[in-house]
C-alpha cells in the first residue's frame, strides 16, 4: 500500500540497495526515514518517490550496476525481462508530436495514455504529471525525459503500458544540462518494482546505447518500436 511503513530491510529489498547504504543514507538524513525505538522506517510512497529520483541521477556506471541487480533479483521469479515487448506497442508511438511547450507535451502524451482505456482519470494524471515536473523536471539529459507521476499510485492504470512521443522540434523541458529534449516516454504503471525497473531500464538504454539517435532517424513509428526492440534485446545480452 502506498503509505505502508517498511522496515530498513524491506527498504533495502524493495528498492534494490544494500542495507548498509540505506542506513548510511538515514543517518547522515538524506533518505526520507522515520527513527522508532532505534530503527529506521520509511514510507512506502516518499521512498518510491526518491528512488525515482536517485536512479535518474545515477551515473552510468552505477546505474549499471543498479540496473543489473534489479534484473538478477527479478530473474528469480520472471524469465523473460524483455519490457519493450510487454508495455509498448506501436499504436502507442508519435514520431510527430506537435506539442512545442512543457504543458501541451503533458497534455498531448496523457491523452496518448488515455487512448489506450488503461487510464481510469485522465485530468488527475495531468495535475499528477505536471506535480512532479514543479518539483524536479523529468528531463534526464541527451534530449529524452521519462514523465511520470511524483507518487506512485496503484489504482490510475489497469494495466502497466509506456507512451513514446517524438516532438518535431526540440523544447526546454528543464533538463539540467541546459539542452532541449524531443524524445518523451510516459511510463504508467501499476506495480511500484515494476515501475522503479522501467525507469531503471530506460536510462540505461538512453545514456547507455545508441537508441535516441535512432529514435531520431526512424523514419515512423514502426521503425521506431523496432529500434527499441533491438536496443533493449542488446542490452539485455551484455547482462
Amino acid at each position: 500500500m502506498p503509505h505502508e511503513m517498511l522496515t530498513l530491510s524491506q527498504a533495502a529489498r524493495h528498492i534494490c540497495i544494500p542495507e548498509k547504504l540505506i542506513y548510511h543514507l538515514a543517518l547522515q538524513k538524506e533518505i526520507p526515514c522515520l527513527k522508532r525505538g532505534g530503527q529506521y522506517f520509511f514510507e512506502h510512497r516518499e521512498l518510491d518517490e526518491w528512488a525515482q529520483r536517485r536512479i535518474m541521477r545515477l551515473s552510468p556506471e552505477n546505474l549499471e550496476a543498479h540496473h543489473k541487480e534489479v534484473v538478477a533479483t527479478r530473474a528469480k521469479n520472471i524469465s523473460d525481462d524483455r519490457l519493450i515487448d510487454a508495455l509498448l506497442k506501436v499504436e502507442r508511438i508519435n514520431p510527430c508530436l506537435q506539442a512545442k511547450t512543457k504543458p501541451a507535451v503533458i497534455r498531448e502524451m496523457v491523452k496518448a495514455a488515455a487512448a489506450t482505456n488503461m487510464v481510469n482519470d485522465e485530468e488527475a494524471l495531468i495535475a499528477e504529471l505536471t506535480a512532479r515536473e514543479e518539483v524536479s523536471s523529468t528531463a534526464i539529459g541527451n534530449g529524452a525525459a521519462l514523465l511520470h507521476s511524483r507518487y506512485f499510485n496503484p489504482y490510475a492504470f489497469t494495466e502497466s503500458f509506456i507512451i513514446l512521443a517524438r516532438t518535431e522540434q526540440p523544447l526546454f523541458f528543464g533538463s539540467q544540462d541546459g539542452g532541449q529534449t524531443d524524445i518523451f516516454f510516459l511510463i504508467c504503471c501499476v506495480d511500484d518494482d515494476l515501475h522503479l525497473h522501467v525507469l531503471a531500464r530506460l536510462c540505461m538504454l538512453i545514456h547507455g546505447t545508441s537508441l535516441l539517435q535512432n529514435l531520431r532517424e526512424a523514419e515512423s513509428a514502426e521503425q521506431m518500436f523496432a529500434m527499441m526492440q533491438e536496443a533493449e534485446e542488446a542490452l539485455l545480452k551484455t547482462l
